[in-house]
């Protein structure tokens, strides 16, 4: 499905990806001490606390077409699963682990691990990082948004996007990307609001909803099981073990930072969830027939959003993944650079920071061959958020709490007991019609019960 643009509309996407860049680049030129691997990776360890919301508010969320998708098959349902979890696990996180994340002096999560449990837990935990924090399905928005745009060539567009989105990630590092994060914050807000406040004016409101609407799409269920609304809920536990989270808290200028920014950071999710929600309910009312809804909200802005406005919101949408996608592949570049290849497989005469680099280039290159064997927003979240979360979620959030902290000799074994029963239950295609992450966390709580079990019978007097 394509949908026409005016010139105006092209001049301001166009405009974005100049800004984008600019702003990336000005933050390298500006700040060019890139020798230490602190300061290529967490910026200096000085995030002020408004440079923190902004970059994780926009970082964490890039799945606007996948948030459009879901809004428009199952209506408030996208709230109650794909919102409200995430709330409650990111206070949870701000209060128990976000303050001694980022006292806690290490560079990246796989470093934490090993603090924890060693350098074999940390090589497993970075491996398993990789299915977290691959950028598959922001290059998948990014193509199917640059495919829906008619009149321009579509090879020749997307990879002008990717480049617009990471080349200033590989001379600048995290200091440039947190600062186009500030753009994208603003762009994000500014040009998603634009749809459903055009849709109120001109076609009504709420009554206007529910003539138009299943009725499952007002009902909290979305007309889905109890187990189906637990699987998501389950991986919800996904924000105890989010990269970007500890990336920016290892980045924040103190614990105090950390803390007030993911909640400050939670009011503008539910914000931004209750404006994208509300754009995906109107496309349902108004384009009852749509045959592809991960294209729900261009179809939507296509259908009522006069020029310039559709430009602007095309931007909003754009910031919005691309400040996911250039995190992520950051993320997935220091993982894949500096804790595999750099800790275990080091190639002679390539400096740690040409490792982050190297493995910059190989995650996009990843992320797009996933991106074509999964063709969808929500399977390849969900796919792979399961196998990464039941094996990491133990051996991370336990770690800093000594009497909840497993053996340092069994963490490897929950994590990879954890994530291979996710994995071996997506490979089997889900026998008994559970989510893969019930039996990943099933798995993984036996050994973790284990390893406790162990521990204490090894302190007990003789």
């Amino acid at each position: 499905m394509r949908f026409s643009l005016g010139f105006v509309d092209y001049a301001v996407i166009a405009a974005y990806f100049a800004a984008n860049l600019a702003v990336g680049f000005w933050s390298y030129r500006k700040n060019q001490n890139n020798s230490e691997m602190a300061d290529y990776l967490l910026a200096g360890r000085g995030l002020s606390l408004p440079i923190f919301v902004a970059a994780l508010v926009s970082s964490w969320y890039g799945g606007v077409l996948g948030v459009g998708e879901f809004s428009y098959r199952y209506g408030l349902l996208n709230w109650v699963v794909l919102g409200f979890p995430y709330y409650l696990f990111a206070l949870i996180y701000a209060y128990f682990l976000a303050p001694k994340i980022a006292s806690s002096g290490a560079v990246t999560l796989p470093e934490l691990l090993e603090k924890f449990y060693g350098t074999k837990a940390s090589g497993v935990g970075a491996a398993l990082l990789l299915l977290l924090v691959s950028p598959a399905p922001y290059i998948l928005m990014i193509w199917v948004l640059v495919k829906s745009l008619a009149g321009i060539s579509l090879w020749a567009s997307f990879f002008i996007a990717m480049a617009s989105a990471t080349a200033f990630l590989f001379v600048g590092g995290f200091r440039s990307d947190v600062r186009a994060d500030v753009l994208h914050f603003i762009l994000m807000y500014s040009g998603l609001i634009v749809l459903p406040v055009y849709a109120y004016h001109a076609w009504g409101g709420l009554s206007f909803l529910r003539t138009h609407l299943p009725k499952t799409h007002l009902e909290w269920s979305g007309g889905k099981s109890l187990g189906y609304i637990g699987s998501w809920w389950f991986l919800g536990l996904w924000t105890l073990v989010e990269p970007t989270f500890y990336q920016k808290c290892l980045a924040a200028k103190s614990p105090e930072t950390a803390r007030k920014g993911i909640l400050i950071s939670v009011l503008f999710w539910i914000l931004f969830d209750f404006i994208t929600t509300v754009a995906g309910l109107y496309a349902r009312a108004i384009l009852p027939d749509l045959k592809d809804p991960v294209l729900s909200y261009p179809a939507l802005a296509a259908r009522i959003l006069p020029p310039l406005w559709k430009g602007f919101f095309y931007v909003g949408m754009l910031g919005a993944i691309f400040a996911a996608f250039s995190s992520l592949a950051f993320l997935f570049a220091s993982t894949l650079g500096k804790d595999i290849v750099w800790k275990f497989f080091k190639v002679p005469g390539l400096s740690e920071t040409r490792h982050v680099q190297s493995g910059l280039v190989a995650g996009l290159i990843l992320g797009t061959v996933v991106a074509v064997i999964l063709p969808s927003v929500v399977d390849i979240w969900y796919t792979l958020s399961s196998i990464a979360v039941a094996g990491l979620l133990f051996p991370l959030c336990l770690g800093y709490f000594p009497s909840l902290k497993p053996r340092s000799e069994d963490a490897v074994k929950i994590m990879l007991g954890g994530s291979g029963a996710a994995a071996l239950w997506t490979f089997l295609k889900r026998p008994l019609g559970l989510a893969p992450i019930y039996p990943g966390l099933l798995a993984a709580s036996s050994f973790y019960l284990y390893s406790m079990f162990k521990k204490q019978t090894s302190y007990a007097p003789r």
